[in-house]
């Protein structure tokens, strides 16, 4: 056993804490159906915040951008793009008021107040959304099983827990069996007690995580102080040309090279293209049928939902940042020290957990090991409430049984959320890394999503079976376009998109028009600008008094305004821990700018 005494008790403390906060809630989340999903839309939008931020601070996630701060510096700050996480700006400017003036429970349910509840077309799209969630929902579960199960494998060895089990398993499988582990308690305290126990879990769990953060970056300070890195000289640098000759580490450490090629990001600027052009459009669509449009939908008010999202750049990014860097900083000075070989070769993805290991000392890696597993925990946690949420409400309510009782309600619950927890564990034995699951879900999953979900917003003649065709023409290539090309999944988005795009148009307009009662009633309810004039006139014709929505241009000055500020968030800890000053206050007073200007535009504007 390579954890101390006092670092598996502060563990099991943190496990036990969480099962008990699940049993302490079980009866609040009992009340109603809006109660466990949403937390009874009564929870502070700092607290959702926070909690939003902490399901992102997953450990899988920070593996992988550890692993790329490690091989591209500072160039790794473009790379979560991918995502993209730019795409909480776009929430945070108007999507999330927008979203939240519809006063649903789930992203399905939401489809009603755009496109009506009656007809064929109607429950196709709410069908296929829900699909969308769900396979969805089973990715990042899948996501963040593998990422848990090689964390722990490298702290708790294989042959410090055989002797106390009655079975044996094979190495490779050793990973599984602790994600299983994990995933059952987990399952345990999110079932019991919904939304308000993951929420209070996940504050808990950001406290010990930023705790964590602040002392690891200190530490890699420090031993930056003695010793220099040695690193190519495009690695201090975001700035790129069209590839990325400046990071070339022969000499260095070899093998990375050979890291740069297999992501197949060495056309760095044909990539950051690709990644500029699919996150733009991902964006304007709004939140993916997940735990980030749940955290949404449960705020007191629109005004609420805004500065949710506003608040977890600002309370993720430095944070984790400074973290990430901190372990890359580690990872780099005493490279030949960490374990990263398996029997395939070197895992770069085991920089973060080896570095733990190398440089946290006892008693704090209790900390730190408790915040990491909590954040898996929170992310699978988020991701299961979501996927209830759609099972629940846009199945079994729908579909099934609409006049079920609370008991019922409650009861299916624990049902679905035990076999949708079974289902994403047993998807998590068929991948391979953390890095092939995050693509396939961001860049072609997702890519088949987007062009439907960005045009309910913004064209009123899109109707109902422009989305289910739109969807499908998305969904099934993304499902079918792993297995037939073998290069980057993001260098296919567009085709996805076309696809996608052209089933929405001409599923459209091939059909009729959403009743317009109920466009009526959906632009009168959401405000939303775009391509409405149609709807906008008969609604002024009916009441003059009524003020459409002219803040196009204001919007969208705020998104590239808050961008910029979210990319400074991210580099500012980097600039603190490798002491580069002057880049530092630059970035500083950049930030004080931004945060002028838009509490200006975008803070004093806030409405309902």
């Amino acid at each position: 056993m390579l954890l101390q005494t006092i670092d598996i008790i502060v563990i099991l403390v943190y496990l036990a804490a969480m099962i008990a906060l699940g049993i302490l809630l079980k009866k609040r989340a009992q009340r109603d159906k809006e109660s466990y999903l949403l937390g009874g839309k009564k929870l502070p939008w700092y607290m959702l915040g926070m909690s939003n931020a902490s399901d992102m601070f997953d450990i899988s996630g920070t593996m992988w951008m550890v692993t790329l701060a490690f091989v591209y510096g500072m160039k790794s700050i473009w790379i979560p793009w991918l995502w993209p996480v730019f795409n909480q700006i776009f929430l945070m400017m108007y999507l999330s008021v927008w979203l939240r003036r519809s006063n649903v429970t789930t992203g399905a349910e939401w489809l009603g107040t755009r496109f009506g509840t009656k007809g064929q077309a109607v429950m196709a799209s709410h069908t296929i959304v829900v699909i969308f969630a769900l396979i969805s929902c089973f990715g990042f579960l899948a996501y963040g099983f593998i990422g848990l199960g090689k964390f722990v494998e490298i702290f708790i060895p294989w042959n410090s827990v055989e002797p106390y089990l009655p079975f044996t398993i094979e190495p490779p499988y050793v990973p599984h069996f602790y994600g299983v582990v994990f995933c059952l308690l987990t399952m345990f305290y999110s079932i019991l007690g919904g939304m308000t126990s993951i929420v209070i879990g996940d504050v808990v769990k950001y406290t010990i995580m930023s705790a964590a953060a602040i002392v690891v970056a200190v530490i890699a300070a420090q031993h930056l102080a003695l010793t220099p890195l040695s690193v190519p000289d495009g690695w201090l640098s975001p700035f790129f040309g069209w590839t990325l000759d400046d990071l070339n580490w022969t000499g260095i450490i070899d093998e990375v090279n050979t890291k740069i090629q297999s992501d197949g990001f060495d056309l760095f600027t044909i990539f950051f293209m690709m990644m500029l052009f699919k996150g733009v459009f991902a964006s304007l669509a709004g939140p993916a049928p997940n735990y980030d449009m749940q955290k949404i939908l449960s705020t007191k008010s629109p005004k609420d939902a805004a500065k949710m999202s506003g608040l977890v750049s600002v309370v993720l990014l430095p944070i984790r940042y400074a973290m990430v860097i901190g372990f890359a900083v580690l990872g780099l000075l005493y490279y030949n020290q960490l374990d990263l070989q398996t029997a395939t070769g070197v895992d770069f993805e085991r920089i973060l957990p080896s570095a733990i290991l190398q440089f946290v000392p006892v008693g704090l890696m209790g900390l730190l090991l408790a915040g990491l597993m909590a954040a898996f925990m929170g992310t699978f946690a988020g991701t299961l409430n979501a996927a209830q949420a759609y099972f629940t409400n846009d199945i079994y309510l729908k579909y099934l049984k609409p006049d079920a009782s609370n008991r019922a309600i409650r009861n299916t619950n624990y049902i679905a959320g035990v076999g949708i927890a079974v289902i994403g564990i047993s998807l998590g034995f068929f991948a391979e890394d953390v890095n092939s699951v995050l693509q396939w879900i961001v860049s072609a999953l997702y890519g088949g999503y987007i062009a439907a979900n960005m045009l309910k917003w913004y064209w009123w003649r899109f109707n109902a079976s422009g989305f289910f065709w739109g969807m499908l023409a998305g969904i099934l290539p993304a499902l079918v376009f792993p297995l037939l090309f073998d290069f980057l999944d993001l260098y296919y988005f567009p085709l996805l998109f076309a696809l996608s795009l052209a089933g929405s148009i001409i599923g459209s307009l091939c059909t009729k028009p959403t009743d317009i009662e109920v466009l009526k009633e959906f632009y009168r309810t959401v405000k939303p600008w775009g391509f409405w004039k149609p709807v906008r006139l008969m609604v002024l014709a009916e009441d003059p008094a009524f003020i459409p929505n002219k803040n196009l241009g204001r919007d969208l000055f705020n998104v590239v305004l808050g961008i910029i500020g979210q990319l400074c968030l991210t580099i500012l800890p980097m600039y603190l821990v490798l002491k580069m000053e002057t880049e530092l206050w630059v970035t500083v007073a950049l930030l004080a700018v931004i945060a002028i200007t838009l509490k200006k535009t975008w803070w004093n504007k806030l409405e309902n």
